[in-house]
């Protein structure tokens, strides 16, 4: 998990403060020194912090020339070629740097130049299937170092075996995709969407050369997210309404089948919120809440943990969206999310955060925000909406703002 506050390496916190100085000192935003950086606002706000450290030469020094100054003066203690440029088990934060640079190029290049069917002995689908079921629990429980790690090794085993190994063809181009969808969805949280997109895209053509269109459907609905984050609400709503409407045709009635087309009619709910389209957001909430109903359970078909509570968790989220507070808080006094991932339950607490921010319960915001970072830190630390919440919320309090609200308020650098 990210550290934060009491966590965070001293080095890095020093580090941090450092970029932090020399940006202010040459007026530059946040936001214009991380595109100059081919970084997000959200990544650059957790290096000024120490939350992320950074540990490349190439990126400190990148870092360096965009500030004007040198390396000894970002890093002191960082000699060219010395121990401390290891990563520290404290340090291995939620970089996936090591993922974007593996989907940057071909995982499988070797294999194809090559001609050669045995360049390495291939796992078990047993052993492959596991890796791929890791892959996904530490995505939902945010260990995204982890699996930036599991990754690197797993995707260029399953490019390699998709191509050389002719008995499983079908297994392992699923295994493929469901990996693909993997890294989407942590990138998507990441807020790497422009990676995010890149991932869903292959996840849709492993999955199609599987033969399972409902995890084409799955991996459509990636795409979505990724899409949603980099505002592109266009091409959001086209690709989940191209999917929606393939599934209508199909009029199948299996859990699987309802589970995708329900996870669909959200994603849409939220683009239309992101939209201010208040009539047609609520409209495919009604949409998803009936396929629940229908379904009758809660599930997790393809990762995407559908169900009449993730509906609801969704209606929340697009309530406060459209700045409907006590629609938001009504729903979500009542939900029950224990059995659900920690992604879900911190998403769900700092939308009820953001709720009684819009309503001015200051108190109680403050309470669901910090137990939304102590489930899913990286959803505070990350997440736009979060730190405007936080930031409201200090701006009305003003000069009797309480300890705990500034001192969470620095963790999410929410006043720069």
């Amino acid at each position: 998990m990210k550290p934060s506050g009491k966590d965070v390496d001293p080095q890095d916190r020093a580090f941090g403060q450092r970029v932090q100085r020399f940006r202010k000192e040459r007026g530059r935003t946040q936001a214009e020194l991380a595109a100059a950086l081919g970084k997000t606002s959200s990544w650059l706000s957790q290096v000024e912090r120490g939350v992320q450290p950074v540990q490349r030469m190439d990126l400190l020094q990148q870092i360096a020339d965009e500030l004007g100054v040198s390396v000894q003066q970002l890093r002191p203690s960082v000699p060219g070629d010395g121990p401390s440029q290891v990563p520290t088990a404290q340090s291995l934060s939620n970089d996936l740097d090591e993922t974007r640079r593996l989907l940057s190029g071909h995982p499988a290049l070797h294999t194809l130049l090559t001609d050669q069917d045995d360049s390495g002995a291939t796992r078990t689908l047993e052993s492959l299937r596991s890796d791929v079921d890791d892959l996904w629990d530490l995505t939902h429980a945010g260990q995204l170092a982890q699996v930036s790690a599991l990754a690197v090794q797993l995707l260029p085993e399953l490019e390699r075996a998709v191509r050389t190994d002719g008995e499983h063809q079908a297994e392992l181009h699923l295994l493929l995709s469901r990996s693909y969808q993997a890294l989407s969805a942590a990138f998507v949280r990441q807020d790497e969407a422009d990676a995010a997109w890149v991932a869903a895209d292959r996840a849709v053509f492993a999955a199609e050369r599987s033969g399972d269109p409902l995890h084409v459907c799955a991996s459509v609905f990636r795409m979505v997210q990724a899409f949603v984050r980099l505002r592109s609400l266009g091409q959001a709503e086209h690709a989940a309404q191209t999917a929606i409407s393939a599934l209508g045709d199909q009029d199948s009635n299996s859990p699987e089948a309802l589970s995708v087309l329900g996870s669909l009619h959200l994603a849409l709910a939220l683009v239309r919120a992101r939209a201010s389209a208040r009539p047609e957001a609520k409209e495919e909430i009604a949409k998803a809440r009936a396929i629940a109903a229908r379904l009758g359970e809660n599930r997790n078909d393809f990762n995407l943990e559908f169900g009449p509570v993730n509906v609801e968790i969704q209606a929340v989220s697009t309530a406060v969206d459209l700045g409907d507070a006590g629609e938001a808080l009504d729903i979500g006094l009542t939900i029950d999310a224990a059995a659900l991932s920690p992604e879900r339950q911190g998403r769900l607490l700092m939308d009820l955060g953001r709720a009684h921010a819009q309503r001015r319960h200051g108190g109680e915001a403050l309470d669901c925000l910090v137990r939304a970072e102590k489930i899913a830190p990286e959803i505070i630390q990350t997440h736009q909406a979060a730190r405007a919440a936080i930031r409201e919320l200090v701006l009305v309090a003003g000069p009797n703002a309480s300890h705990e609200l500034l001192e969470l308020a620095e963790r999410a650098d929410a006043l720069d």
